[in-house]
């Protein structure tokens, strides 16, 4: 691990920073702050970094998470880009480290808001596919409070597909970060999601190689090609920096236009592609 000597600077935070979209935004942050940490589930050991092991999902974890990031100067933004994809675990645990992981840090980090501080929140096209075919308002109504008594019951009995569980942890997240942007808001501060589509990693290209819906949505993407994760981390740079002051509580979907083209195909309006 990498430790650097405590200032009372600015700190961002980026979980899931070992690798795939987490690095990228590493990559594009740490020398846009005075401290980064970089957090994942073993301390990630990256230049330039402060290295922490944290699994999102437990509540004791994340609270010395909070207080290491306290104890290193002024929080500055979150990028919570950890996550379980739905070929890596059950639909419970999908749910604990995709959703209620997400609660977790936006609730823990609350206090640590000051004018200025901001966090973007991985979510996913999939929280868009999910509903193509139509509304689901019990199903939202589950994932709207995940630190609810017995939310990992009821959800992973509502969603015992780990991809269906996957869809909805990840719509999930994009409610739960809108709502932080209301309490975030009179500190000071800014809470938003971004939705990546089909992007060039590791866990994208395992999904893509096992499970063939993956080959249709890359055939129905308009721009044609695998999005890179420098590409989603330039979007969340630019989400936490002061050029975007105004912007809160929405979630920017980074697709290429696969859920066009995916609802091109559902509705027989075209392939996806253009003519």
């Amino acid at each position: 691990m990498t430790e650097l000597d405590p200032k009372w600077g600015r700190v961002a935070v980026v979980t899931g920073a070992a690798r795939g979209m987490g690095r990228a935004c590493v990559e594009r942050l740490v020398s846009e702050v005075d401290v980064l940490v970089a957090v994942d589930l073993e301390a990630p050991e990256i230049e330039g970094t402060v290295g922490v092991a944290c699994d999102v999902a437990d509540a004791d974890a994340v609270a010395r998470l909070v207080d290491r990031v306290r104890e290193l100067g002024t929080f500055r933004a979150l990028v919570h880009a950890a996550g379980i994809s739905p070929t890596m675990a059950d639909s419970r645990r999908v749910m604990a480290v995709d959703l209620v992981g997400t609660q977790l840090l936006l609730d823990a980090f609350g206090p640590l808001v000051v004018p200025g501080s901001s966090a973007v929140c991985f979510a996913s096209s999939s929280a868009y596919q999910i509903t193509l075919a139509g509304p689901d308002p019990e199903s939202d109504a589950v994932v709207e409070d995940p630190l609810a008594d017995g939310f990992l019951d009821v959800a992973a009995a509502r969603f015992s597909d780990s991809g269906l569980a996957y869809g909805w942890a990840k719509r999930g997240v994009i409610r739960a970060a809108a709502r932080a942007a209301r309490t975030w808001g009179p500190r000071g501060g800014r809470v938003n999601s971004v939705s990546p589509g089909l992007i060039d990693t590791d866990m994208g290209r395992q999904e893509l190689a096992s499970q063939p819906i993956m080959q249709v949505m890359l055939d129905a993407t308009p721009v044609g090609r695998l999005g890179r994760p420098e590409e989603v981390a330039t979007l969340v740079g630019f989400l936490v920096s002061d050029a975007a002051a105004f912007i809160s509580g929405i979630d920017i979907l980074i697709d290429g236009a696969c859920l066009e083209g995916l609802r091109a195909l559902m509705t027989g309006t075209g392939d996806g592609r253009a003519e």
